[in-house]
């Protein structure tokens, strides 16, 4: 084999791994001096779609194809499993408070749909969890192709302690069919969850996002609806600081999201 044909070969070979390993995927070795300036380490991935183009920005590729628990950032497909389940009515119905007293006070209340994706109150969704069953979850998990769909662990809360993994590229994928209300599920259960998970707007945009933490790593995943398109993001950081490193997700996230002009400046 000639040493130009078997270049080609290589060159042929190499291009076939980008596409497959990610296509038109762009490296942000930039961003690590955000994740400096908050003493943070982790990935974010970004998906931009605005304008007719799509645009998947990495930093730290390696471990933004690391398989983590989503923690609570899992209540975005639960709240759907629990709707379709026939657990939830509507936004409005209320789960009683157990009484059992928990360290973050927003938790020991009665609460609705909104209110538990707010305050991330893991009774609700361990309440959910029971319900609906190892089986019945994991037929949902394969069936939206949520990371390793792996709803075991000797737990009631195997999205934080158990066996579900998932990387911040699949967390891409899943909020991504979210947004086109293409999962498999009623579309209007889709929109009540997308209006549950927005945290803020502007006057041209949206800010959806849910926020987790199973102790050791931290995640803010979501997007930015701009007349123009989506913008995707899925964080994930170490937290050796524990709750002193949680204001770092959506810090780290928000001026990513700036750098990109996806999100206005304060």
């Amino acid at each position: 084999m000639s040493f130009r044909l078997a270049t080609l070969l290589g060159f042929i070979i190499l291009s076939w791994t980008t596409v497959f390993a990610g296509g038109n995927t762009e490296d942000r070795p930039d961003w690590q001096a955000i994740f400096d300036n908050h003493e943070a380490q982790g990935t974010i991935v970004v998906l931009d779609q605005r304008n007719g183009t799509s645009k998947r920005m990495v930093f730290n590729q390696p471990r933004s194809q690391q398989r983590l628990p989503p923690a609570s950032t899992f209540k975005i497909p639960h709240a759907l499993f629990a709707l379709d389940a026939g657990l939830v009515k509507d936004e409005f119905q209320i789960f009683p408070w157990d009484g059992v007293e928990r360290s973050f006070a927003p938790h020991n209340q009665d609460q609705d749909l909104r209110s538990s994706m707010r305050n991330s109150t893991v009774w609700v969704y361990e309440q959910f969890g029971e319900k609906i069953g190892v089986d019945k979850a994991r037929d949902y998990l394969t069936k939206i192709d949520y990371g390793n769909a792996d709803p075991t662990g000797d737990t009631r809360t195997y999205w934080i302690d158990g066996n579900l993994r998932i990387t911040a590229q699949e967390q891409i994928q899943f909020l991504k069919k979210l947004y086109l209300n293409e999962l498999p599920f009623d579309e209007a259960d889709q929109r009540l969850v997308k209006d549950i998970m927005i945290v803020e707007a502007g006057k041209e945009w949206i800010l959806r996002a849910k926020s987790g933490w199973d102790g050791k790593v931290g995640w803010w995943v979501g997007w930015v609806e701009w007349p123009t398109g989506p913008v995707f993001f899925a964080l994930n950081i170490d937290t050796p600081n524990r709750l002193e490193d949680l204001h770092k997700r959506e810090a780290i996230v928000r001026k990513v999201l700036q750098s990109i002009e996806a999100l206005p400046r304060t």
